[in-house]
């Protein structure tokens, strides 16, 4: 009797796992469902009602397992408001990273562990009932009543309960955030709500792009510093023999870890988009962003998108004139993993595009080679020429562990991690000392930083910011001061803090658009 009621109590304190502050030694649920079982009928309901209660736990247990992966992943806590449409993205990561069969698998050992936990639940209910007697019941309750109150101590929690009143708050809030966002859009000032073109910026190419996890930490973390700082310092000598100039800061992402089509608009609208409500309510409102901008300047505005694989409504949102993704990118080489093509293909490929286009470009561009699982890593071919339809990335067809084998070890994962940032990087800077000239503005950011197992704990949410160009008036002004943490050179000031990513379009308007 004692081992399945100690069993019970150890199930339901798994929930505390998602809570904050000591996990509680006893379960005030335990003792609860004890009295409770002592007082349901012998026959009838019984076996009905320990059934239900094992698969409310199961779900339960699933939230909680989600919860620890989605703080490992994105670092935060689960909220179901917003996770829900995130289901599609996750498969898909996981089923291009393992491949179908093996994410089949992974799925399908999932539902049997859940379905064994439910049993487990079920078994020790079962035995608990088997030997209490009836007369324990009201008793029990009492005893029920007692552990409750003395649940102000660290030693007695209701994590199941504590759990499900968690995730409620957190709808409400998200709730009223979101009806919050939408009524600042609607009182944002006339100015703010028609497009303002960027007139210093005619006849301008302007590429936008982002390299996929690139985050302060590169150069804060002692296991990144020294790989990075060595590259941005080789990065600096060859721009300046290119006669390039360069300023480099940081800016305030609002989310890490994934998600960074929310940074992307929080870049793009000058609005603070921290959630997937927020980014679909944006969308939906005909807000206008720097695509609009642009267009207005007179530029052909482009969405260059080469992880893209499938219907992408959100590109037509946003009014880009053209969108390139994985289909129409004429790539012919072999994927990577979730690296559908290796950002030199991109890079090369976004220059023949300008080369054909007479017309200004507003370019954006996600960088996908630092996308995890971070492996392989390719060298950086020295002749971009031979680049052609990418084909000439057939020899490091497969080459690489498999990433469910590197995942096993963290360290090699983050060794992975700061080497694929090096190659992001490396070819970025091939391609503006071959290809950026004074009559192009070329900003190279992070998305967002990579997940905690790669940052660690509590890690600031900045990302580092390049600005790039051949003609030095274009990027004098980042280093006005009004974006804390811009400097010359390619390293940020690391004792500044990020000025929150959104403020980066108003920034352009001021000192681009109408004099």
């Amino acid at each position: 009797m004692l081992f399945w009621l100690l069993l019970l109590n150890s199930l339901l304190l798994i929930p505390a796992i998602a809570l904050p502050g000591a996990m509680p030694w006893l379960s005030i649920e335990a003792i609860a469902l004890w009295a409770l079982l002592c007082l349901l009928p012998r026959r009838g309901r019984q076996n009905r009602f320990t059934i239900t209660l094992a698969v409310i736990y199961s779900s339960l247990a699933f939230l909680v397992l989600v919860d620890a992966l989605v703080r490992e992943s994105l670092g935060r806590g689960l909220n179901l408001y917003l996770e829900a449409g995130l289901l599609g993205a996750a498969w898909n990561l996981l089923e291009t990273n393992l491949g179908s069969v093996i994410a089949v698998l992974t799925l399908l050992l999932l539902v049997g562990f859940l379905t064994s936990l439910g049993w487990l639940f079920h078994v020790c209910l079962k035995r608990i009932q088997y030997h209490s007697s009836a007369g324990f019941g009201k008793p029990l309750l009492f005893v029920s009543g007692l552990v409750m109150a003395g649940a102000i101590t660290p030693f007695i929690g209701s994590p199941a309960l504590a759990f499900m009143a968690n995730q409620a708050s957190l709808m409400t809030y998200t709730h009223q955030t979101t009806e919050a966002f939408v009524e600042q859009l609607q009182n944002q000032p006339e100015a703010s709500r028609t497009a303002q073109p960027l007139t210093q910026l005619a006849g301008r190419d302007v590429i936008l792009g982002f390299i996929e996890s690139y985050g302060i930490s590169t150069l804060t973390d002692d296991r990144y510093r020294m790989l990075i700082n060595q590259r941005l310092e080789l990065m600096e000598q060859e721009l300046d023999s290119a006669g390039l100039t360069i300023v480099t800061g940081r800016l305030q992402s609002p989310v890490q870890g994934g998600q960074s089509w929310l940074g992307h608009l929080s870049v793009l609208s000058g609005q603070w988009i921290e959630n997937q409500l927020a980014y679909e309510t944006l969308l939906s409102s005909n807000y206008p962003t720097l695509v609009d901008d642009f267009r207005g300047t007179g530029h052909k505005t482009v969405a260059v998108m080469p992880a893209i694989t499938r219907a992408w409504p959100e590109g037509r949102l946003l009014r880009y004139e053209y969108i390139y993704d994985h289909d129409n990118m004429g790539y012919r080489g072999p994927a990577f993993n979730w690296v559908t093509m290796p950002d030199q293909y991109t890079w090369r490929w976004l220059q023949q595009l300008r080369e054909r286009t007479p017309e200004p470009l507003l370019v954006e561009l996600a960088l996908i080679s630092s996308h995890a699982p971070w492996v392989p890593v390719l060298p950086v071919l020295a002749d971009w020429e031979a680049i052609g339809d990418g084909e000439v990335f057939e020899r490091w067809r497969g080459a690489g562990e498999a990433p469910a084998s590197l995942w096993r070890d963290t360290e090699r994962v983050r060794d992975h991690y700061g080497k694929a940032i090096d190659y992001a990087l490396n070819v970025a800077s091939n391609f503006a000392t071959r290809y950026v000239e004074e009559n192009t503005l070329m900003i190279i950011l992070g998305d967002h930083q990579p997940a905690p197992l790669i940052t660690g704990e509590n890690a600031s949410p900045d990302v580092i910011v390049h600005i790039i160009s051949g003609d030095p008036g274009l990027v004098t002004p980042f280093l006005s001061g009004e974006l804390p943490g811009f400097q010359p050179g390619t390293r940020p000031d690391l004792q500044a803090t990020g000025a929150p990513m959104n403020q980066l379009r108003p920034f352009l308007h001021k000192h681009f658009g109408n004099p």
